[in-house]
């Protein structure tokens, strides 16, 4: 995990559900794209320019659909008793940034409490878990022909490194779409299954006019992370071309069925040619994408 940044998670097993949260030490500068047409997102507004707020202190991924976005209060709660946040003149105001997956069709309904997102901070570390945890407990990819049908999702990370100048991401993958390994012929490793075998979600759509259903039940979300001296146009830069690694991974993507949604936090410790991490940006989302579903299963 890079320096400055910690991610808990609080996984609900039985009904399949969690939250995932990332924070920061002192406050990042960050950004978003919005990129799917069903989100579910909490403070998206405050990263984008000519805003107040420059700074936030934290990111919170959560299962649920908009019910979990209660989340984000008990995240707002911990970091209070912290005494983090904008500071008014008065108070501290903490700045929690959030998303949600739909995956109440999983298990049995439920959503992560303020509670239970006051647990994920109080989890959080520099060495977490990953797989069907946090978030991506209840995660499912490949939904065109209904949940027993598809295959399991997850929350997954990955780094890259360049000397000093660390750029990493977190990706929850709940999508409608396939995933697939670019770089393994493009084989599908995760996704819509018809008599126990891989279907490839796009061709099956266009070779027979298919109208996709399960409205809004899907969505991936995620975080880039960086060590750079970045600015917050930049920091939605780097938001905007981390759904690029999203495209890279799933077929289809950003559909009327998802709500993708990516954040990107710095904390301003490298100075960099914002280049590399224009180029780094999709393909570690890449790899996050594939590792969410890489991981061990229930």
């Amino acid at each position: 995990m890079i320096k400055g940044f910690k991610v808990g998670h609080f996984t609900q097993k039985e009904k399949g559900y969690g939250a995932t949260v990332i924070l920061t030490d002192e406050g990042c500068v960050g950004g978003v794209d919005v990129r799917g047409s069903a989100p579910g997102t909490r403070e998206t507004d405050l990263l984008r320019g000519c805003k107040a707020v420059e700074r936030i202190n934290a990111v919170c991924l959560s299962g649920g659909s908009a019910f979990g976005l209660e989340a984000c209060d008990g995240v707002m709660r911990f970091l209070s008793e912290k005494g983090k946040g904008f500071f008014t003149g008065t108070y501290y105001v903490p700045i929690v940034c959030g998303a949600v997956i739909y995956d109440l069709d999983y298990k049995s309904f439920g959503f992560t409490s303020r509670e239970e997102g006051y647990a994920a901070c109080q989890n959080a570390c520099e060495n977490p878990e990953w797989g069907n945890v946090g978030a991506g407990t209840g995660a499912t990819v490949g939904k065109i022909f209904g949940m027993e049908n598809c295959s399991k999702g997850g929350i997954g990370y990955s780094e890259l490194t360049f000397g000093n100048l660390q750029i990493g991401a977190v990706v929850c993958t709940n999508a409608f779409g396939d995933v697939f390994d670019l770089y393994d012929n493009a084989k599908i490793i995760a996704g819509a299954k018809k008599d126990g075998k891989f279907v490839n979600t796009s061709k099956f759509i266009l070779q027979n006019s298919v109208t996709p259903t399960g409205k809004g039940k899907n969505t991936t979300i995620g975080c880039l992370l960086t060590n750079a001296k970045i600015t917050r146009e930049q920091a939605n830069k780097l938001a905007s071309l981390s759904q690029n690694g999203l495209a890279l991974a799933i077929s289809p993507v950003h559909t009327m069925l998802d709500g993708d949604t990516m954040f990107a936090l710095s904390s301003g410790e490298i100075e960099c040619d914002f280049n590399i991490l224009c180029n780094a940006a999709p393909e570690v989302v890449r790899q996050a994408v594939i590792k969410a579903v890489s991981y061990g299963r229930d």
